[in-house]
């Protein structure tokens, strides 16, 4: 299968790079962790570069602020109650070379065109958040990776090695964290103007969604558009403030997967003494490395942003039970995501004891649909894919099921690209696996292309109007 990344195996961190902190500096408390185990992380070389460039991330400024933090927060409690639905989306892992101008702009404008559909379907705010601006690193199936009898690293993203297969790109590089960082703040900055220089424009937007429908392929969607249309002359016919919907809020999320590169930049807020992983506003554990012993968790429970466990199928709902003590003990709206990653064939039965668990538990989360790690298969061409209807279909049994136990869909979690990419399945353009080769250009999972994306978008907002 080409570009896999299932689980990897437990190291302890090393304990080489030394605090100079203050004694009773908050950041202090990150010490803890460096004594648990702590699945997915990089063997380090080095250890002098490496404690060179902790110190180097250590000394940069934050790439987000502990308010946006809090603002997020109040946000994703909305979604919790019902009255704001989430967008996450975009890479499954980020490259240096794909942090272009054109690419941040083709991910953003996606983004904002779901955005703009889901709000009519849902008749509430969408939270616009991108899997963007820290998504550098990637869990693999093992340390290692062999091919013609030649074993080296395995790829572990490029906040860590290069994808390709030499000993020179696969030798994990500590100066690689330091490069991330840079690429985050370049990403993040052009998404700061492009969301609020006037590109996010809810008429630009609208007109680039009729252009999705005009595709003779996407017709169905017709009826959909023009209520959306009829909805923007009625507001603009009463006066609306068209001036307020020229900017909207977007947000950064990742997998705080690879812990030297988070701690650095985890920082003390000054109006309440409490820390912050200034790294993005949302950030998640994942399915591999959520072990309640582990330093993952540790570190997530000692942050105060927003945060979000993955769940699939597999989890023992008593450990998320207990999860849910450590990481959100003051049951703080807004706090906990839980994003379930159960497969089309399984969220029907696997995700009602789950949600009722918690639901009895008296836990304030919200609750977002992850329809793309449960439903990754190998083509018969060797590819790594995923088929569009087993996307749509997993988010269909996600809306069922909270939909007959009364509780609250927050939101969808989607990896997904704004290039014209060949990497899933099925959509309106009917990709086979013969296909799939023309333009699979994922480092690891794949993506559903501008294309998919929107499709999925205009899918979701007709279950929305249902409810």
């Amino acid at each position: 299968m080409r570009a896999r990344c299932p689980y990897a195996g437990t190291r302890h961190l090393s304990l080489s790079v030394v605090s100079t902190l203050a004694p009773d500096d908050p950041r202090r408390q990150l010490d803890v962790g460096r004594t648990l185990p702590a699945a997915q992380q990089p063997t380090w070389p080095d250890p002098a570069a490496l404690e060179e460039a902790v110190a180097t991330l250590a000394s940069y400024p934050p790439l987000v602020f502990a308010g946006e933090c809090d603002v997020l927060k109040t946000r994703m409690a909305s979604a919790a109650r019902g009255e704001a639905f989430v967008l996450q989306g975009g890479d499954c892992a980020e490259t240096f070379a794909a942090a272009t101008a054109d690419n941040i702009r083709d991910r953003v404008k996606t983004i904002l065109q779901m955005a703009a559909v889901l709000t009519y379907g849902a008749s509430v705010p969408v939270v616009k958040v991108g899997r963007m601006a820290g998504q550098y690193a990637k869990p693999r199936s093992s340390d290692s990776e062999t091919r013609s009898g030649v074993t080296l690293p395995a790829f572990r993203g490029d906040m860590v090695n290069a994808f390709d297969f030499t000993t020179q790109a696969r030798t994990p590089d500590p100066q690689r964290l330091v490069r991330a960082y840079h690429a985050s703040s370049a990403t993040l900055n052009l998404v700061r103007a492009f969301t609020t220089g006037g590109f996010a424009d809810l008429r630009y937007v609208h007109d680039w969604n009729r252009g999705f429908v005009a595709n003779a392929a996407n017709a169905r969607y017709e009826r959909l558009a023009r209520d959306i249309d009829k909805a923007m002359k009625f507001m603009l016919a009463c006066g609306a403030d068209f001036e307020a919907m020229k900017t909207t809020e977007f947000f950064s999320a990742h997998e705080a997967l690879v812990l030297d590169y988070e701690r650095p930049l985890t920082r003390v807020d000054s109006r309440t003494g409490e820390l912050y992983d200034t790294s993005g506003h949302f950030i998640w554990v994942g399915e591999r490395t959520r072990d309640l012993g582990g330093a993952h968790i540790d570190f997530l429970a000692r942050v105060r942003n927003p945060i979000g466990v993955k769940v699939s199928a597999k989890a023992e709902i008593d450990d998320v039970l207990r999860m849910i003590d450590v990481l959100d003990p003051a049951r703080e709206p807004g706090r906990l995501t839980f994003i379930t990653r159960m497969g089309a064939g399984r969220v029907r039965d696997a995700l009602p004891p789950l949600v009722e668990r918690v639901t009895a538990s008296g836990a304030s989360v919200t609750w977002i649909c992850d329809p793309m790690h449960g439903n990754t298969f190998e083509s018969a061409s060797g590819f790594k894919t995923r088929d569009f209807d087993d996307i749509v279909e997993e988010v269909r049994g996600f809306f069922e099921v909270h939909r007959g136990l009364g509780t609250v869909p927050g939101g969808i979690h989607v990896e997904l690209t704004g290039n014209d990419v060949t990497e899933c399945l099925g959509g309106s353009e009917r990709i086979a696996d013969a296909d799939l080769g023309q333009r699979y250009e994922s480092v690891c999972d794949p993506r559903l292309n501008h294309q998919q994306s929107l499709e999925l978008a205009f899918l979701v907002a007709e279950m929305l109007t249902q409810d």
